[in-house]
């Protein structure tokens, strides 16, 4: 199991996972609450400048989701998936335990940990990322 395939394909496995639980929670701030649902839930929430941390969120999860799936821009997504997390953790789940049936931080952190993951070892070969590396002029030496 110490093969490059086998990596390749976990990374791959992990990225459609956890980018398919991002997507959707972004798709549900644009399309389900709309953004003007999701500002009044952050200000709820008590979540600092609610009404651009809402947008911000949205757009980093649909958008950054996407980057996780097909694995284009991966170790920025992740970076910035790794951020809304972190302002999540912090601002609405903290205190309330691990437990996501509480409003637990569960969730937050095994989506956080792996959008993290995935900055620090990237895309992997089965990516866009992989592909434009390897068939670009400006990135590939020639």
């Amino acid at each position: 199991m110490n093969s490059a395939t086998f990596r390749d394909v976990t990374l791959l496995l992990g990225r459609i996972g956890i980018g398919v639980i991002f997507i959707a929670h972004g798709w549900q701030k644009f399309f389900d609450l709309g953004i003007s649902g999701t500002q009044a839930m952050f200000t709820d929430m008590s979540v600092p400048l609610a009404d651009i941390a809402a947008i911000i969120a949205a757009t980093f999860e649909l958008v950054g989701g996407v980057a996780l799936l097909i694995g284009f821009a991966a170790r920025i997504a992740g970076v910035l998936l790794f951020l809304v997390m972190l302002g999540a953790f912090w601002f609405v789940h903290v205190g309330n335990g691990i437990f996501v049936v509480d409003g637990g931080y569960e969730l937050v952190l095994a989506l956080g940990a792996g959008s993290l993951m995935i900055a620090g070892v990237g895309a992997g070969r089965f990516s866009v990322d992989a592909f434009a590396g390897k068939n670009s002029r400006i990135l590939s030496p020639s």
